[in-house]
């Protein structure tokens, strides 16, 4: 078995200085590559929906511009260890300040998406404020665990010392996940109660749940895997790579939401009444007289009258459940 002594002895070669500009080029591939297909997206919602409210705009770009400084902290996080410090075991105790910033980016991003969804729940809900509220409390306590979070982080030199704040982590991924599941939860009812009976109508609802479903399966996932792996092993910093993948989860289901509408959406509602008018449509008639048989023609007018319904579900994000019950006619 081959032993490695450490420190290893310091020895330069020519490749050595190159070693930097070795780990930029895949870190620059990656970068480019996973906000390649965030921009894409992102491009996609804004040439494909351009009527879409100014604040849903905002969002997509302030969760765009979240997610791309979130990824660019965590190649400097790595770079610091594996190029600036490399061979010093000592640093690999020092907590690096891209490490606590990254936090902030993460939970700022589950703050713009968890806060869309709720409006989703409120415009569902007829403007329900209980249940929003319900929401609110959770994507709050969420934000605000957060900003405690890093005020405390920011002073700390050690990894040791961060298992002194590993209860606010708890709590953030516990409240992460809490709120997820609730939002699934009232997104899942709302639309359940919104059923016409409509064979098209229910089965476009039946799409929105199971997509709903799916959206938020995955950040809550991954914030309880995170939550579970601080849990057993609280010295340890495994819960990070659950934790700092929710951002770009957020990130997917927000990009993931809007921009699968074409796809959900029924068609436009179309009723039109069809009157098909035979107009003067004539019968022979006989009639016997002296002179012989004479036969005359009697106008019998026939008008046939068809009415033709469409049934549809319109947009989820701007109707209420009151709209897209009436909206079937």
């Amino acid at each position: 078995m081959l032993r490695i002594k450490w420190p290893l002895p310091s020895i330069m070669t020519p490749t050595i200085p190159s070693f930097p500009y070795i780990f930029l080029s895949p870190a620059i591939t990656f970068f480019l590559f996973t906000n390649a297909s965030l921009g894409f997206n992102t491009w996609y919602y804004f040439t494909h929906y351009p009527s879409d409210r100014w604040y849903i705009k905002l969002v997509v770009l302030a969760t765009f511009f979240s997610d791309t400084g979130h990824e660019a902290l965590i190649v400097h996080f790595i770079y610091t260890y594996l190029v600036t410090n490399f061979g010093n075991w000592d640093e690999l105790h020092n907590v690096v300040i891209s490490l606590v910033i990254e936090v902030f980016f993460n939970g700022f991003t589950a703050l713009l998406v968890q806060c869309f969804l709720a409006m989703r729940v409120y415009t569902l809900s007829n403007k329900n404020v209980f249940a929003l509220g319900a929401v609110m409390i959770l994507v709050l306590l969420e934000w605000i665990l957060i900003l405690i979070f890093s005020i405390k982080a920011i002073p700390l030199r050690t990894y040791t010392q961060f298992a002194t704040i590993n209860s606010i982590s708890m709590s953030i991924n516990a409240a992460a996940a809490a709120g997820d599941i609730l939002i699934t939860i009232f997104l899942c009812y709302l639309l359940q109660k919104s059923r016409t009976g409509f064979s098209k109508s229910d089965w476009t609802i039946n799409k929105l749940i199971m997509f709903s479903i799916n959206t938020g399966l995955l950040t809550s996932v991954c914030a309880l895997c995170s939550l579970i792996c601080i849990s057993i092993w609280p010295h340890a910093l495994i819960y990070i790579a659950f934790y700092y993948n929710i951002g770009r989860l957020y990130c997917n289901s927000l990009l993931a939401t809007l921009n699968a509408r074409k796809g959900l959406r029924g068609p436009r509602p179309e009723t039109r009444n069809d009157d098909i008018s035979l107009g003067q449509v004539t019968q022979s008639k006989a009639t016997h007289t002296f002179l012989g048989t004479q036969s005359r023609r009697v106008p019998n007018n026939i008008s046939i009258k068809i009415d033709t319904t469409q049934e549809f579900v319109r947009d989820e994000y701007t109707s209420s459940i009151t709209e897209l019950k009436n909206e079937v006619v």
